[in-house]
């Protein structure tokens, strides 16, 4: 594909056939992505559809866990083929698979829950006595490849080219210098000089051997309907070649000699290449954020084989896409962690910056969870393999950037709209030139001084409407948005910001109102049990028992921090980390004390219920004793209020009816949250709390950090109407956000940005994660944003500007007053290089800082 025009063709192909119910196809990084229905149409009848219309097509990888691609080492005869073939054919679990035999390149598809990778492998290279070596052909290496092999097959096509255009050029301008190149040039061979039949040879290979590739696209491109960059080179270069083809034909016959143009279609057609050289270069800068993130998992990883009795008899060295669930492997100091799991054995330090942005390294004990990627820094570990493949931490960040390289803009739609009227205008404007600069010649409008020696009104009028032709490329348009938003998604994700989409990223630089939930977004998230009141006979241990045993059900975060108080109460010598990978022995020792609970239930933003000994327990706010008609003491509403105003929450216990105590729990709040709610009211953004929390603690919250809009006591259902009351004027509105009860309102808002150590549900429903939990990415994510498309304006003002001021040189516009004129293969270069000033102006983007919130906020620093 070259330019816009190419994608909306290969995109309205895919969109046509039957079974296919998605496609988005982006230019700058040559991929499309397909959704599609497999019982309808298959994978390979969607390649050939794409290379029926001319385009080339190969499928790259997919979101199938039960596929894997393999290299083949060993094979040297069809007899290797075969037995290949019939080892697969016996092995349980494969489904079916196939054997390129050029490249060496073996597709097996499997039971996943039957076989496993690595099994497959070692069943193949076991199966042949060690003959057969089998490489995991990871599928960002192999697109790495099509990409270094794309930029190496026009940097042979440019110098080819270029080899043979500069004697053509030299012929022209050097050799009549020189009397005795130029005697051998005007030497006359037959019908013509010795310098025509040398210029005609070497133009014609450049013409239709090494610019084939243009005839082919532009025939591909004319066959759909469409039109492209391809069919303005095609035609221009053509246009001169022919043009000096009849002009030696007629000096032959007639005797009258006019000058030929051979060197104009050589150089078009170099500059061309030259101009698509530096696109694949710059192209393949813009995706670096994906190499990098591929390069952070190691290429192996050790692996620690157990015989049956779960003894460790032995370890080997095996490729990292080879892990399976369950595996333990080994990780030594200095290396990084093959995938995520978990710590079976051993303590170290953990370097987790490459994923939390925190530069201080992290303790790993037994059973703490590794994320893969991350660096291993001083003692041994063992760890348990829980989530491999695409299930990763770091494959679901690739797999963000990416769909978000892949998405489009709103702004694109401008771009696309340009392109495919773009060149039937540019072919139009080029007959208009032409047909005037030859009509006014014709009728004396211009002196005859003004045509090149020997020349004629037709040359004249041709040569400015070949430049028109030339100069005027849509591909820079083309460009103008997916580099800017390849370049910002990279850089947003080397910062901690996962961006999922170029919508995304564009609705962002709009955003007027921040809209914040309090608890883990604006407050730490590490509740803590600060007050326990029993107002009644109860013993404390008998109040803090029954609680415990309430909420020991519940996933909410105020309901673990008031497990983890009475557990401390309980056994204040035992350790008090709750970590989430507890063995069975240490969660049965903690649960015995725990009595039995029945008919539980969750109340979202009030609390919950049970029965505990057949008595009727409630544990929750205010909202839900008076629901249930149960009437709060003033001695227990003084003692709430006292805490709510100190910023607490207050939490109610009832049981049968009765007030029995109360809970105060404080969350503290994160250390930016002032910071940040200071600065993004600097950059004119209004921020907003909504919390599920009463009023008061609500109120003493967003005192503390700067909030004067707070809205309390709002269910999670709520938090949707807020934001949509907020949008009702037509301002963007953003959701911060981290759990669960928050998923629907992130969902709601025109931009909803997710704390990275929130939960999956909420993740999944935003379209920004802030990776890093830190709230100053808030304002980092609306900076990219704002800069992005800064820089994409910046990209249409030079794709416009070369158009815009160019064509009306080219068409000679200013020949009459200044004697000034584009000659085309000028015209060419200037073509190719606007490609490339809007990719490197995308480049640019590489330079982003963070902005620092000193600069923001106007602090001096002394």
């Amino acid at each position: 594909m070259t330019c816009a025009a190419c994608v909306n063709s290969v995109e309205g192909i895919l969109k046509q056939l039957p079974g296919v119910r998605k496609a988005v196809v982006a230019l700058a990084t040559s991929l499309g992505e397909v959704e599609y229905d497999p019982s309808i149409i298959s994978k390979d009848d969607i390649a050939s559809a794409i290379e029926d219309a001319g385009f080339e097509a190969s499928f790259v990888q997919s979101s199938e866990q039960d596929k894997i691609v393999l290299g083949v080492v060993g094979i040297s005869g069809e007899m290797d083929a075969q037995l290949l073939e019939g080892i697969l054919s016996k092995l349980h679990g494969v489904k079916h698979f196939l054997f390129d035999r050029v490249s060496c390149e073996l597709g097996v598809v499997f039971d996943p829950e039957v076989l496993g990778p690595r099994s497959l492998v070692d069943g193949v290279e076991g199966g042949s006595s060690g003959k057969f070596k089998l490489l995991v052909k990871n599928p960002y290496t192999r697109m790495a490849s099509r990409d270094l092999e794309e930029s190496s097959k026009m940097f042979r096509l440019f110098t080819a080219s270029l080899s043979l255009s500069v004697p053509v050029i030299l012929m022209r301008v050097v050799c009549p210098q020189i009397p005795l190149l130029y005697a051998l040039l005007i030497w006359q061979c037959g019908p013509f000089q010795m310098g025509d039949w040398l210029k005609w040879a070497l133009v014609t290979v450049v013409q239709f051997g090494i610019g084939k590739r243009f005839y082919v696209a532009a025939g591909r491109a004319l066959r759909n309907g469409s039109t492209n960059m391809d069919v303005l080179v095609a035609l221009g270069t053509t246009a001169s070649y022919v043009y000096s083809v009849c002009a030696l034909l007629y000096g032959a016959i007639s005797g009258f000699w006019s000058p030929t143009y051979f060197e104009t279609s050589a150089m078009l057609i170099t500059f061309v290449l030259l101009g698509k050289y530096l696109e694949t270069l710059a192209k393949g800068k813009t995706s670096g954020a994906i190499k990098k993130l591929v390069e952070l998992a190691p290429a192996t990883a050790i692996l620690l084989v157990k015989d049956k009795g779960g003894k460790v008899v032995g370890e080997r060295e095996i490729d990292a896409l080879l892990i399976q669930a369950g595996d333990i492997l080994k990780v030594l100091p200095g290396t990084k962690v093959p995938v995520d799991g978990v710590v079976v054995w051993g303590s170290s330090h953990v370097n987790e910056s490459m994923v939390t942005g925190e530069s201080a390294p992290v303790l790993k004990e037994i059973n703490s969870v590794v994320i893969g990627g991350t660096i291993n820094l001083h003692g041994s570990l063992h760890i348990q393999a829980t989530k491999v493949g695409s299930n990763t931490v770091l494959s679901q960040i690739i797999s963000l950037v990416e769909t978000a390289q892949m998405s489009k803009a709103p702004i694109q739609k401008f771009a696309d709209y340009i392109a495919s009227i773009f060149v039937p205008v540019v072919v139009t404007m080029s007959l208009l030139t032409f047909f005037g600069w030859y009509v006014a010649g014709v009728l004396g409008g211009y002196p005859e001084e003004w045509l090149p020696e020997n020349g004629n009104f037709f040359v004249f009028s041709l040569m400015f409407a070949i430049s028109v032709v030339v100069i005027a490329c849509p591909c820079a348009l083309g460009l103008a948005t997916p580099t800017a938003v390849m370049v910002a998604t990279g850089v947003g994700a080397n910062n901690g910001v996962l961006i999922k989409g170029g919508d995304a990223l564009e609705m962002a630089q709009k955003i007027r109102y921040v809209i914040f939930d309090k608890t883990g977004t604006l407050t730490q998230g590490k509740a803590k049990v600060t007050t326990a009141k029993v107002f009644t006979e109860m013993d404390r241990g008998e109040f803090l028992t029954l609680v415990a045993s309430a909420e020991a059900s519940s996933e909410h975060p105020l309901a673990k921090a008031i497990m983890e108080y009475a557990r401390h109460f309980h056994f204040f010598d035992e350790p008090s980390d709750t970590g989430e990978f507890q063995s069975y022995s240490e969660q049965a020792k903690f649960s015995g004390w725990l009595q039995d609970v029945s008919d539980f239930s969750v109340l979202p933003g009030k609390g919950v219920q049970c029965f505990i000994d057949g008595k009727w327990v409630l544990i929750g706010n205010r909202k839900l004793l008076t629901e249930n008609g149960i009437a709060i003491p003033s001695n227990v509403e003084n003692f709430v209020v006292e805490l709510e105003e100190s910023a607490k929450t207050g939490i109610l216990v009832a049981q049968d009816n009765v007030v029995i105590g109360a809970l105060g729990i404080a969350d503290p709040l994160k250390r930016e949250a002032a910071v940040v709610v200071e600065g993004l009211i600097k950059m004119g953004v209004q921020p907003i709390m909504v919390t599920g929390d009463n009023w008061r603690t609500a109120r003493a919250v967003a005192k503390e950090v700067g909030i004067h809009d707070v809205r309390a006591e709002v269910l999670p259902a709520g938090k949707a109407e807020v934001i949509r009351s907020f949008q009702k004027g037509g301002s963007v509105v953003a959701m911060v956000g981290d759990g669960i009860n928050d998923s629907p309102a992130l969902a709601a808002a025109d931009v909803g940005m997710a704390i990275g150590a929130g939960t999956d549900i909420a993740i999944e429903a935003a379209e920004y994660v802030l990776m890093r939990s830190n709230l100053e990415d808030v304002i980092t994510a609306i900076d990219l944003s704002r800069k992005t498309f800064a820089r994409i304006r910046w990209n249409y003002i030079f794709a416009m500007a070369y158009n815009v001021i160019a064509i009306p040189v080219a068409a000679g516009v200013f020949f009459p007053l200044l004697r000034l004129e584009l000659p085309p293969w000028v015209a060419g270069a200037c073509m190719a290089m606007s490609s490339v000033s809007v990719v490197c102006s995308s480049l640019y983007l590489k330079r982003y800082k963070k902005p620092r919130l000193t600069t923001i906020l106007e602090i001096t620093i002394e």
